[in-house]
């Protein structure tokens, strides 16, 4: 077991698999609740901002109980972010481009998870506030993006943005060039 300066200890998950559970049923449940009250946008914010909140306490010396309830929020809140992503990201993206949109957006969740573990076990063996630093800079950055994401989708349906997408298609083609194809992917 190795000690740093703040008091924070690396060790084994031994028995804390249902805590590690009921952590991401907790986010997804909040999230579920949010997202239609509030809106995707909002939503998605505020669970990146209660995780950068939440982990502010890794930067004092305090007592276990103390920093395993803030890890505990923290991590659930990263969870329903990254819930309310994947709500939102089909919602806004287009029929013709929405497996390209989660596509790219699970790449690149697929880099993070490629670095995370270098930052979460390596570089915190050598500065505890290094690695938190990091991890509140990423979600106070994805705050900010998702507050300036250009469209809010909370009472669209998702059939609303397919149709609109294929009427303005069908707007910039000229007239009479319609293939059946493209007459085949209109929505009733």
């Amino acid at each position: 077991m190795t000690s740093c300066s703040t008091g924070l200890q690396i060790e084994g998950h031994k028995g804390q698999i249902p805590l590690i559970i009921l952590q991401k049923e907790t986010g997804i449940l909040v999230s579920l609740w949010m997202i239609d009250r509030i809106g995707r946008k909002k939503s998605m914010a505020i669970c990146f901002l209660l995780f950068s909140v939440s982990i502010l306490p890794l930067y004092a010396c305090t007592h276990r109980t103390v920093l395993t309830v803030f890890i505990f929020i923290a991590r659930a809140c990263i969870t329903g972010g990254w819930q309310v992503a994947y709500v939102y990201t089909p919602e806004v993206f287009p029929t013709a481009t929405r497996a390209i949109g989660i596509g790219t957006g699970s790449g690149m969740a697929r880099v993070g998870a490629l670095i995370t573990p270098f930052i979460a076990q390596v570089l915190l063996k050598s500065s505890v506030y290094l690695t938190v630093s990091v991890y509140l800079i990423c979600c106070l950055l994805g705050t900010v993006a998702s507050l300036l994401l250009p469209t809010e989708t909370k009472g669209r349906s998702l059939q609303e943005s397919t149709q609109s997408t294929m009427e303005q298609k069908n707007m910039e083609r000229p007239h009479g060039s319609e293939t059946a194809e493209s007459s085949s992917n209109t929505c009733p």
